[in-house]
């Protein structure tokens, strides 16, 4: 049941969570898309915080860098970021946070159904980011094969990110059952 107000604890949790998301994106390899560790901490707050402390998290996040904070990759920041072709895969990040959230209330989640929920929500995240990237790209530089934009933006982060998610549910486990106030 998704609970109208939020507690102190909770805005605390939250802010927490944004702030972790801005930190692991500062971990980057420059590419045409960075490799940065924000996907493992979109599900490390996920799983940690639960689909709305998690999802709010996120767009926090996301609110931060468009109103120019220096939260995304490379220590950028501002709305141009989000409008440009690599912000697809940030706003896609909030349709991981909120395909979980409705899974939670949907579903009695255990593990498996969790981690399966973030898959999804990572081909959500890769669908969006892609179809965005391609779009944008097409309009400024010219003609380029789908397959080609999958190469630069999905093939190579596939098996990165599922080694975030696996490392996101061992982590996120052990720190659950250290902290008040996470069920």
């Amino acid at each position: 049941m998704i609970q109208s107000k939020f507690r102190t604890l909770d805005l605390v949790y939250t802010a927490i969570g944004a702030a972790l998301i801005a930190i692991c994106s500062w971990i980057s390899i420059p590419m045409t898309v960075p490799f940065t560790m924000q996907t493992f901490a979109v599900f490390f707050v996920l799983l940690l915080l639960g689909g709305m402390r998690g999802s709010v998290s996120i767009l926090v996040y996301i609110l931060l860098g468009a109103a120019g904070l220096p939260v995304f990759a490379g220590f950028s920041g501002g709305i141009g970021i989000l409008f440009g072709n690599t912000g697809g895969y940030i706003i896609g990040f909030l349709l991981t946070g909120l395909v979980y959230l409705v899974a939670e209330n949907l579903f009695k989640m255990n593990l498996w159904l969790k981690i399966a929920v973030l898959a999804v929500g990572l081909i959500l995240c890769y669908a969006f980011g892609t179809a965005w990237f391609y779009v944008l790209y097409v309009r400024h530089t010219g003609a380029v094969s789908l397959m080609s934009v999958m190469s630069w933006c999905v093939f190579p982060f596939i098996l990165p990110d599922l080694f975030k998610l696996a490392l996101a549910v061992l982590v996120s486990g052990r720190v659950k059952r250290m902290l008040p106030g996470l069920s």
